[in-house]
């Protein structure tokens, strides 16, 4: 997918890799008084709001767990893995766009632009995950050395999210709709994966659906594994992981062939 070259470019311009995603870091908390700190006082916010909240209003709606904050772990689990997706999905599409200016007076890697993005989403997950892995931690709900199983999980959501998001990247410099729908599309597609709501609380007609959405599965996985301390049924996960696969071949071949005419439609 990546070829050596590619990748001995990315090497020589590290440099700017991570210092555009220290100075993306820093300028989004420029002139705050907090500054950084509100990166841990956002997320910790919201998980405390499903834990005090949502758990008494819906914990004994989750069935098969009887943990206290069953509910909480549950939905934690999906939108945090979901809003990784959708922050490297969501601004890969524009990623060219909003830097047409850079492209323009700059000779650089273009590749580097989808890795600064993507490496900047991370950071931010994080920190976010590594404060709920804190809270299942002190809640005593840990699921143990089971938690190292999201790593490959974790992977195979990045592969996807950036194939994905090359190819609407790429796509998006042409036909301007793109983004547009797939904006749209997001919210349908948030909302057909079980997050908020369990898959078993869907019509069998329904359900059976799910099949076709990939991050169902990946956020399954996670679900099972920080709710229930089970390894996720893997066999769930293969579509998904050549789809993946599909879309990153598919993104960097479309970025090969347009890159050159990238400049010249922005």
């Amino acid at each position: 997918m990546i070829s050596l070259p590619m990748l001995s470019s990315i090497w020589r311009y590290r440099g700017f890799i991570l210092g555009s995603v220290k100075r993306e870091f820093q300028a989004k908390y420029r002139n705050s008084l907090l500054g950084a700190m509100w990166t841990v006082l956002n997320p910790l916010a919201m998980i405390v709001v499903y834990t005090t909240i949502f758990s008494q209003v819906m914990g004994n709606r989750l069935r098969g767990s009887d943990l206290p904050y069953a509910y909480s772990i549950y939905l934690c689990a999906g939108l945090l893995t979901w809003g990784l997706f959708a922050e490297i999905t969501g601004r890969s599409q524009s990623v060219f766009l909003e830097n047409a200016n850079l492209i323009k007076k700059l000779q650089f890697p273009r590749i580097c632009l989808p890795i600064i993005l993507v490496l900047n989403a991370l950071v931010n997950f994080t920190i976010i995950f590594g404060l709920f892995t804190g809270f299942l931690v002190l809640s005593g709900v840990f699921p143990g050395w089971i938690y190292f199983a999201l790593l490959p999980v974790l992977l195979l959501q990045i592969m996807f999210a950036v194939g994905l998001g090359m190819i609407l990247g790429v796509l998006n410099v042409f036909f301007r709709d793109v983004g547009q729908f797939f904006n749209i599309l997001l919210q349908f597609w948030f909302w057909f994966t079980p997050i908020v709501y369990p898959a078993a609380a869907l019509p069998e007609g329904v359900r059976r659906l799910l099949v076709w959405n990939p991050m169902a599965a990946v956020v399954e996985a996670y679900q099972t594994i920080l709710l229930h301390g089970a390894m996720p049924d893997w066999w769930k996960l293969l579509p998904a992981a050549l789809l993946a696969l599909g879309c990153c071949v598919l993104g960097m071949k479309l970025f090969r062939k347009r890159s050159g005419e990238m400049v010249d439609e922005l």
